[in-house]
């Protein structure tokens, strides 16, 4: 009887990336600060973090479209990186995405 593997046959392990190599920057970048990642755009600097559905457990109002994130939906959080954390909205991930083709709309009552 031969004696049990303990390491993968595999060539590559389990971010893409070839076994024993260093680690993607960006990946590793996401993992130190718990999804968190800057962008900039027309409308200036922002922090952004991507919210799982089961990680949402409130109802929000997006300022893009002004409709409402149902608890349970997954979505976007983002704010100004040097803010007092006032600024921070919850988005609808499309509405993030188009926010540079759309003005803010106004709140239906």
């Amino acid at each position: 009887m031969s004696p049990r593997r303990n390491s993968s046959r595999r060539k590559s392990s389990r971010a893409g990336r070839p076994a024993g190599g260093p680690p993607d920057e960006d990946s590793l970048m996401l993992r130190i600060t718990g999804g968190q990642r800057r962008e900039s755009g027309p409308d200036g600097e922002w922090v952004m973090r991507s919210i799982p559905g089961s990680a949402a457990v409130k109802a929000y109002r997006c300022p893009g479209c002004a409709q409402e994130i149902p608890a349970g939906m997954p979505h976007v959080v983002a704010w100004r990186p040097y803010g007092d954390g006032d600024d921070r909205r919850h988005w609808h991930s499309s509405c993030w995405e188009r926010r540079s083709r759309r003005a803010p709309r106004a709140p239906r009552y």
